[in-house]
């Protein structure tokens, strides 16, 4: 089930549009890593900006998560903000 799960998430962040390109962070090949605890209805995602000072890495990692939680399987999504100037700042106020 995990790898139908995963491919469930990667079709949720499918819908996530880079607002620059105008295609889905999966497309744009942004997306890495993504875990999944089917236990407690978790996930962690990791995304990897392409420019390291994006100005839209917070609201693409928000709307990311927003795109995971909507699943049934899944109650909580970490987005890992990676190899941006920001990631920490980014990833403290995304997973609140």
């Amino acid at each position: 089930m995990t790898e139908e799960l995963v491919e469930k998430i990667r079709e949720a962040l499918a819908t996530v549009p880079d607002p620059h390109m105008g295609i889905s962070i999966v497309e744009m090949g942004i997306v890495g890593d993504i875990e999944v605890n089917e236990e407690d209805k978790t996930a962690k995602i990791v995304i990897k900006p392409t420019n390291p000072g994006c100005m839209s890495a917070a609201n693409i990692a928000m709307q990311a998560r927003l795109a995971v939680e909507g699943l049934d399987e899944i109650d909580k999504a970490e987005i890992v903000v990676e190899g941006h100037m920001m990631a920490d700042a980014i990833c403290e106020m995304v997973n609140k």
